[in-house]
């Protein structure tokens, strides 16, 4: 059964059982957890039933808004539009406003626009999405902004470190006058099949990856991560003067994902502008995927070997794919390549690179807690495509690979480059 169904008109809202928690006013509510529980979803919907209810600004907002494409703005009008209420709501460029009571949904970026926030008045409801990326300097200046009279800041999370500021002022010590509450994927009544099967195939795989990305528990043992202390996420625009482009891409086999990434080199930092990722990318899908990055056809792209006839079909369709060497030992010295860098910037857009980098791990002794030499399986597949792109900058494993990968002769027993 699930948990509420709202009638606004002649227009049915369901809500998944887990929001009945958060009926009661409260100046905090706060649904923290894993990947596939509805979190954003049901939050959205409901605050588009709070639209129709009464007058109001409602601010979405998270720590790094690029343009609206980054905000919650586009998964509101989808829901506007499945539900059937576009009668009710004016959807402008950068806002949308519920005709009747006159309500506002604006979206900002905290980082970039906190003057511009903190001069905006008569919030009665902020939405924080993806609020585990927020600092604290943005929590010190967001809250005092909410100031109106019966104001609530609402916040969907997945949770990544114990010492976030997030997860420190909300989970671990809540303020007062919150609703705290974990929702998993066990708590979608709507949780999809194509989700299930990923969520399946890690927990037999990677029980610590499952748990933190399935059940929203933190990562542990920070100190197994192979870029501890190195990834930061940052906008930047390259200049000039930078070195780069360079391209790599991590082929997908069966559950495992496609990656593919753009990155620079600037002074001592490794950049990592652009990222492409999917799951069960068909081959005839591949060049859709790749063309997501910019000028990914004017530059070469370095490639896992172990699929030559991947690289074969995409060179085929005009991109220049050339095989990475990866020598004996090239795992080990990528990664030390990687630690090399001063910092390795990731920007925001890339967020399946930036969730790898928290994941990435040594293993860890079962009984005795100490790190090991060997790496987990999974999580690296973005970092691959990374250490693929910078090989050439790695003395002896450069690859000097000049022509395409193509397809042997019949009968010739493979491929060959």
């Amino acid at each position: 059964m699930l948990g509420q169904s709202l009638l606004i008109d002649e227009v049915t809202l369901d809500l998944p059982p887990w929001m009945r928690a958060f009926e009661p006013p409260a100046r905090y509510k706060v649904a923290f957890g894993g990947r596939g529980s509805s979190k954003s979803w049901a939050f959205a919907r409901r605050l588009l039933i709070q639209a129709l209810e009464k007058q109001g600004r409602i601010l979405c907002c998270r720590e790094l808004q690029i343009s609206i494409k980054d905000s919650v703005y586009t998964l509101l009008v989808n829901q506007i539009e499945m539900l059937g209420l576009a009668s009710y709501f004016d959807i402008g460029a950068s806002v949308i406003r519920a005709r009747d009571t006159g309500t506002d949904f604006l979206f900002k970026g905290l980082r970039s626009n906190s003057s511009e926030i903190k001069s905006t008045e008569g919030i009665t409801c902020c939405w924080v999405e993806e609020a585990q990326g927020v600092s604290e300097e943005s929590w010190k200046y967001l809250t005092p902004t909410i100031r109106a009279e019966g104001s609530e800041i609402w916040l969907t999370l997945n949770p990544i470190l114990e010492t976030d500021p997030t997860y420190r002022r909300f989970i671990a010590n809540p303020m007062p006058n919150s609703i705290v509450q974990r929702v998993n994927w066990q708590d979608n009544p709507w949780f999809p099949g194509v989700l299930r099967e990923e969520m399946e195939h890690q927990r037999a795989t990677d029980y610590d990856a499952y748990l933190h990305i399935w059940e929203g528990q933190c990562v542990l043992h920070t100190e197994a991560q192979v870029l501890a202390g190195k990834v930061v996420s940052e906008e930047f625009n390259p200049g000039p003067e930078w070195d780069g482009p360079y391209f790599g891409v991590d082929w997908g086999f069966s559950i495992d994902p496609t990656a593919a990434i753009k990155a620079w080199i600037h002074g001592r930092d490794l950049y990592i502008e652009h990222e492409a990722y999917g799951r069960h990318v068909d081959l005839d899908a591949l060049p859709g995927l790749l063309d997501t990055i910019p000028d990914i056809r004017r530059h070469v792209i370095r490639a896992d070997k172990s699929r030559p006839e991947t690289i074969a079909h995409v060179t085929k369709r005009g991109f220049r794919c050339y095989s990475a060497v990866q020598g004996p030992g090239s795992v080990a010295d990528g990664i030390a390549q990687l630690r090399g860098f001063e910092r390795i910037v990731v920007h925001p857009r890339c967020k399946h690179t930036l969730e790898e980098s928290r994941l990435w791990q040594y293993k860890v002794d079962r009984l005795s807690g100490d790190v090991l030499p060997d790496l987990k399986d999974g999580n690296e597949h973005c970092w691959d495509a990374v250490r693929y792109a910078i090989e050439p900058m790695l003395g002896g494993i450069a690859s000097r690979t000049k022509q395409p990968v193509q397809v042997a002769p019949q009968g010739a027993g493979g491929w060959m480059a």
